[in-house]
Protein backbone atom coordinates (compact mmCIF):
# COMPACT_ATOMS: atom_id res chain seq x y z
CA UNK A 1 0.00 0.00 0.00
CA UNK A 2 2.58 2.26 -1.35
CA UNK A 3 0.40 4.74 -3.43
CA UNK A 4 2.33 7.98 -4.48
CA UNK A 5 -0.68 10.41 -4.92
CA UNK A 6 -0.97 12.35 -7.92
CA UNK A 7 0.20 16.10 -7.34
CA UNK A 8 -2.74 18.70 -7.02
CA UNK A 9 -1.36 22.35 -7.53
CA UNK A 10 -3.16 25.11 -5.59
CA UNK A 11 -1.90 28.79 -6.25
CA UNK A 12 1.64 28.39 -5.94
CA UNK A 13 1.53 25.22 -3.51
CA UNK A 14 1.78 21.82 -4.43
CA UNK A 15 0.25 18.89 -2.52
CA UNK A 16 0.76 15.50 -2.81
CA UNK A 17 3.65 13.30 -4.80
CA UNK A 18 6.57 13.68 -2.45
CA UNK A 19 6.17 17.28 -2.31
CA UNK A 20 6.93 19.08 1.20
CA UNK A 21 4.31 18.54 3.98
CA UNK A 22 1.75 21.71 3.02
CA UNK A 23 -0.25 23.40 5.74
CA UNK A 24 -3.77 24.59 5.13
CA UNK A 25 -5.38 27.08 8.03
CA UNK A 26 -6.70 29.77 9.19
CA UNK A 27 -9.42 30.95 11.63
CA UNK A 28 -12.30 28.41 11.66
CA UNK A 29 -15.24 31.80 10.87
CA UNK A 30 -14.27 35.48 9.54
CA UNK A 31 -15.14 37.31 12.40
CA UNK A 32 -15.27 40.89 12.64
CA UNK A 33 -12.84 43.45 12.17
CA UNK A 34 -9.21 42.86 10.57
CA UNK A 35 -8.87 39.19 13.05
CA UNK A 36 -8.79 37.55 9.35
CA UNK A 37 -5.84 39.60 8.04
CA UNK A 38 -4.01 39.57 11.12
CA UNK A 39 -4.48 35.55 11.44
CA UNK A 40 -2.87 35.14 7.48
CA UNK A 41 -0.26 37.73 8.20
CA UNK A 42 0.86 35.77 11.25
CA UNK A 43 0.49 32.69 9.37
CA UNK A 44 2.63 33.93 6.28
CA UNK A 45 5.78 34.34 8.74
CA UNK A 46 5.71 31.38 10.66
CA UNK A 47 5.51 29.21 7.48
CA UNK A 48 8.10 31.25 5.88
CA UNK A 49 10.43 30.97 8.65
CA UNK A 50 10.25 27.22 8.80
CA UNK A 51 9.42 26.67 4.79
CA UNK A 52 6.21 24.91 4.82
CA UNK A 53 3.82 25.40 1.66
CA UNK A 54 0.83 27.33 3.30
CA UNK A 55 -3.43 27.48 2.14
CA UNK A 56 -5.38 30.05 4.16
CA UNK A 57 -8.44 28.72 4.86
CA UNK A 58 -11.76 30.69 6.69
CA UNK A 59 -15.56 29.91 6.27
CA UNK A 60 -17.60 32.97 5.54
CA UNK A 61 -20.92 31.13 6.71
CA UNK A 62 -20.74 27.95 8.99
CA UNK A 63 -23.77 26.82 7.47
CA UNK A 64 -24.16 23.58 9.98
CA UNK A 65 -23.55 25.26 13.10
CA UNK A 66 -25.29 23.29 16.26
CA UNK A 67 -27.52 26.21 17.07
CA UNK A 68 -29.66 28.52 15.18
CA UNK A 69 -28.51 30.99 17.27
CA UNK A 70 -24.53 30.94 17.01
CA UNK A 71 -22.54 33.50 14.60
CA UNK A 72 -22.48 32.18 11.31
CA UNK A 73 -19.88 34.85 9.47
CA UNK A 74 -20.11 37.64 7.43
CA UNK A 75 -22.02 35.82 4.23
CA UNK A 76 -20.86 35.68 0.75
CA UNK A 77 -20.12 39.09 -0.66
CA UNK A 78 -18.06 40.40 2.68
CA UNK A 79 -16.49 37.30 2.88
CA UNK A 80 -15.06 37.36 -0.76
CA UNK A 81 -14.26 40.46 0.08
CA UNK A 82 -12.10 39.74 2.83
CA UNK A 83 -10.38 36.62 0.64
CA UNK A 84 -9.39 39.37 -1.93
CA UNK A 85 -8.00 41.53 0.61
CA UNK A 86 -5.83 38.50 2.35
CA UNK A 87 -4.70 37.71 -1.16
CA UNK A 88 -3.45 40.75 -2.36
CA UNK A 89 -1.63 41.68 1.43
CA UNK A 90 0.10 38.23 1.87
CA UNK A 91 -0.33 36.54 -1.71
CA UNK A 92 -1.40 33.55 -0.30
CA UNK A 93 -3.77 30.89 -1.95
CA UNK A 94 -7.20 30.93 0.17
CA UNK A 95 -9.67 28.26 0.08
CA UNK A 96 -13.17 27.84 2.09
CA UNK A 97 -16.31 25.95 2.26
CA UNK A 98 -19.04 25.65 -0.48
CA UNK A 99 -22.20 24.66 1.04
CA UNK A 100 -24.76 24.95 -1.80
CA UNK A 101 -24.48 24.89 -6.19
CA UNK A 102 -25.42 27.95 -6.60
CA UNK A 103 -22.40 29.52 -4.30
CA UNK A 104 -19.68 27.20 -6.15
CA UNK A 105 -19.17 29.84 -9.45
CA UNK A 106 -19.06 33.11 -7.41
CA UNK A 107 -16.46 31.13 -4.87
CA UNK A 108 -14.62 30.26 -7.59
CA UNK A 109 -13.65 33.66 -8.91
CA UNK A 110 -11.92 34.53 -6.10
CA UNK A 111 -10.92 30.86 -3.87
CA UNK A 112 -8.56 28.81 -5.39
CA UNK A 113 -9.28 25.85 -3.44
CA UNK A 114 -13.12 24.79 -2.96
CA UNK A 115 -13.92 22.61 -0.20
CA UNK A 116 -16.87 20.16 0.10
CA UNK A 117 -17.70 19.97 3.87
CA UNK A 118 -17.95 16.43 5.63
CA UNK A 119 -21.68 16.50 5.75
CA UNK A 120 -22.24 16.89 1.83
CA UNK A 121 -19.28 14.87 0.45
CA UNK A 122 -22.02 12.49 -1.35
CA UNK A 123 -24.21 15.06 -3.07
CA UNK A 124 -23.59 14.35 -6.69
CA UNK A 125 -24.73 17.93 -7.65
CA UNK A 126 -22.49 20.23 -5.29
CA UNK A 127 -19.47 17.92 -6.49
CA UNK A 128 -20.45 18.58 -10.37
CA UNK A 129 -20.74 22.52 -9.46
CA UNK A 130 -17.05 22.75 -7.67
CA UNK A 131 -15.58 20.65 -10.63
CA UNK A 132 -17.55 22.81 -13.25
CA UNK A 133 -15.62 25.63 -12.03
CA UNK A 134 -12.00 24.68 -12.93
CA UNK A 135 -10.63 24.68 -9.60
CA UNK A 136 -8.97 22.28 -7.45
CA UNK A 137 -11.40 20.63 -4.78
CA UNK A 138 -10.92 19.68 -1.35
CA UNK A 139 -13.67 16.96 0.05
CA UNK A 140 -13.83 15.99 3.57
CA UNK A 141 -14.80 12.19 4.28
CA UNK A 142 -18.07 12.38 5.98
CA UNK A 143 -18.15 11.37 9.68
CA UNK A 144 -20.24 8.33 8.36
CA UNK A 145 -18.17 6.98 5.63
CA UNK A 146 -15.51 4.61 5.41
CA UNK A 147 -12.17 5.59 3.53
CA UNK A 148 -12.78 3.07 0.63
CA UNK A 149 -16.26 4.96 0.36
CA UNK A 150 -13.74 7.74 -0.90
CA UNK A 151 -13.37 6.14 -3.93
CA UNK A 152 -16.84 6.91 -5.26
CA UNK A 153 -15.93 10.38 -4.69
CA UNK A 154 -12.81 10.88 -6.76
CA UNK A 155 -14.70 8.86 -9.50
CA UNK A 156 -17.45 11.63 -9.46
CA UNK A 157 -14.91 14.72 -9.53
CA UNK A 158 -13.21 13.04 -12.26
CA UNK A 159 -16.31 12.39 -14.63
CA UNK A 160 -17.36 15.83 -13.90
CA UNK A 161 -13.71 16.88 -14.97
CA UNK A 162 -12.06 18.54 -11.54
CA UNK A 163 -8.86 20.39 -12.40
CA UNK A 164 -7.49 18.25 -9.30
CA UNK A 165 -8.90 16.03 -6.02
CA UNK A 166 -7.90 16.16 -2.20
CA UNK A 167 -9.36 14.33 0.50
CA UNK A 168 -9.39 15.16 3.99
CA UNK A 169 -9.75 12.98 7.08
CA UNK A 170 -11.64 14.74 9.64
CA UNK A 171 -12.81 11.75 12.35
CA UNK A 172 -15.44 9.45 12.62
CA UNK A 173 -18.67 9.30 14.14
CA UNK A 174 -18.09 6.75 17.61
CA UNK A 175 -21.32 6.17 19.36
CA UNK A 176 -22.64 9.46 20.95
CA UNK A 177 -20.76 13.06 20.47
CA UNK A 178 -17.58 11.22 20.15
CA UNK A 179 -15.07 11.19 16.85
CA UNK A 180 -12.24 8.56 16.46
CA UNK A 181 -9.27 8.91 13.62
CA UNK A 182 -8.26 5.10 11.83
CA UNK A 183 -4.79 6.39 10.23
CA UNK A 184 -5.22 3.48 8.02
CA UNK A 185 -7.37 5.59 6.20
CA UNK A 186 -4.59 8.25 5.22
CA UNK A 187 -3.11 5.60 3.23
CA UNK A 188 -6.25 3.74 2.02
CA UNK A 189 -7.88 6.98 0.32
CA UNK A 190 -4.23 7.69 -0.85
CA UNK A 191 -5.13 4.46 -3.53
CA UNK A 192 -7.64 6.91 -4.98
CA UNK A 193 -5.05 8.76 -6.44
CA UNK A 194 -5.61 11.58 -4.48
CA UNK A 195 -3.21 13.56 -1.96
CA UNK A 196 -4.63 13.00 1.71
CA UNK A 197 -5.58 16.29 4.21
CA UNK A 198 -5.42 15.30 8.23
CA UNK A 199 -7.64 17.84 9.86
CA UNK A 200 -6.11 17.90 13.14
CA UNK A 201 -7.92 20.08 14.96
CA UNK A 202 -12.11 18.48 13.73
CA UNK A 203 -10.92 15.38 14.49
CA UNK A 204 -11.10 16.17 18.57
CA UNK A 205 -14.44 17.73 18.37
CA UNK A 206 -17.13 16.20 20.64
CA UNK A 207 -20.39 17.12 18.67
CA UNK A 208 -22.85 18.62 20.55
CA UNK A 209 -20.46 18.32 23.91
CA UNK A 210 -20.98 21.93 24.74
CA UNK A 211 -23.69 24.57 26.49
CA UNK A 212 -26.23 21.60 27.17
CA UNK A 213 -25.67 20.15 23.51
CA UNK A 214 -25.87 23.82 21.83
CA UNK A 215 -22.39 23.96 20.71
CA UNK A 216 -19.32 21.93 19.73
CA UNK A 217 -16.79 20.80 22.46
CA UNK A 218 -13.21 19.83 22.23
CA UNK A 219 -10.04 18.32 23.34
CA UNK A 220 -7.77 20.81 21.56
CA UNK A 221 -4.86 19.49 23.57
CA UNK A 222 -5.29 16.29 21.42
CA UNK A 223 -4.61 18.35 18.41
CA UNK A 224 -0.63 17.56 18.63
CA UNK A 225 -1.04 14.10 18.87
CA UNK A 226 -3.24 13.26 16.58
CA UNK A 227 -1.08 15.67 13.89
CA UNK A 228 2.13 13.59 14.96
CA UNK A 229 0.02 10.21 13.89
CA UNK A 230 -1.04 11.59 10.42
CA UNK A 231 2.02 12.78 9.35
CA UNK A 232 4.10 9.75 10.97
CA UNK A 233 1.50 7.78 8.93
CA UNK A 234 1.85 9.39 5.53
CA UNK A 235 -0.47 12.72 5.14
CA UNK A 236 0.05 14.78 2.15
CA UNK A 237 -1.28 17.96 3.94
CA UNK A 238 -2.44 18.79 7.54
CA UNK A 239 -5.32 21.11 8.17
CA UNK A 240 -5.31 23.65 10.92
CA UNK A 241 -7.78 25.56 12.36
CA UNK A 242 -5.81 28.37 14.56
CA UNK A 243 -7.13 31.44 16.64
CA UNK A 244 -5.06 34.05 19.04
CA UNK A 245 -7.52 32.74 21.94
CA UNK A 246 -9.83 30.48 20.99
CA UNK A 247 -11.66 30.96 24.23
CA UNK A 248 -12.77 33.59 22.71
CA UNK A 249 -13.20 31.99 19.34
CA UNK A 250 -16.90 32.74 17.70
CA UNK A 251 -17.03 29.38 16.38
CA UNK A 252 -15.30 25.96 17.28
CA UNK A 253 -12.71 27.52 20.26
CA UNK A 254 -12.50 24.31 21.50
CA UNK A 255 -11.01 22.52 19.19
CA UNK A 256 -8.95 25.08 17.99
CA UNK A 257 -5.24 25.39 17.82
CA UNK A 258 -3.72 28.23 20.13
CA UNK A 259 -1.82 30.28 16.96
CA UNK A 260 0.95 30.80 19.28
CA UNK A 261 1.51 26.93 19.46
CA UNK A 262 2.03 26.18 15.92
CA UNK A 263 5.21 27.05 15.48
CA UNK A 264 6.99 24.76 18.14
CA UNK A 265 3.86 22.09 16.55
CA UNK A 266 5.58 22.64 12.65
CA UNK A 267 9.05 21.84 13.98
CA UNK A 268 8.23 18.64 15.28
CA UNK A 269 5.94 17.73 12.61
CA UNK A 270 8.77 18.28 9.78
CA UNK A 271 11.11 16.24 12.07
CA UNK A 272 8.50 13.55 11.80
CA UNK A 273 8.36 13.57 8.32
CA UNK A 274 12.08 13.80 7.60
CA UNK A 275 12.19 10.52 10.27
CA UNK A 276 9.51 8.73 8.02
CA UNK A 277 11.27 9.92 4.89
CA UNK A 278 14.42 7.84 5.82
Amino acid sequence: MNVVPNPVTVGPVQIGNGQPLALIAGPCVMEPGDLTLRIAGRLVEICGELGVPLIFKASFDKANRTSGSSYRGPGLQAGLDVFRKVKAETGLAVTTDVHETIQAAPIAEVVDLLQVPAFLARQTDLLEAVAATGRAVNVKKGQFMAPWDMKNVVAKLQDFGAAGTLLTERGTTFGYGRLVNDMRAIPQMQETGAPVVFDATHSVQLPGGGEGGKTTAGQREMIPTLAKAAVAAGCDALFLEVHPDPDKALSDGPNSLRLDELPDLLRVLLRVREAIAG
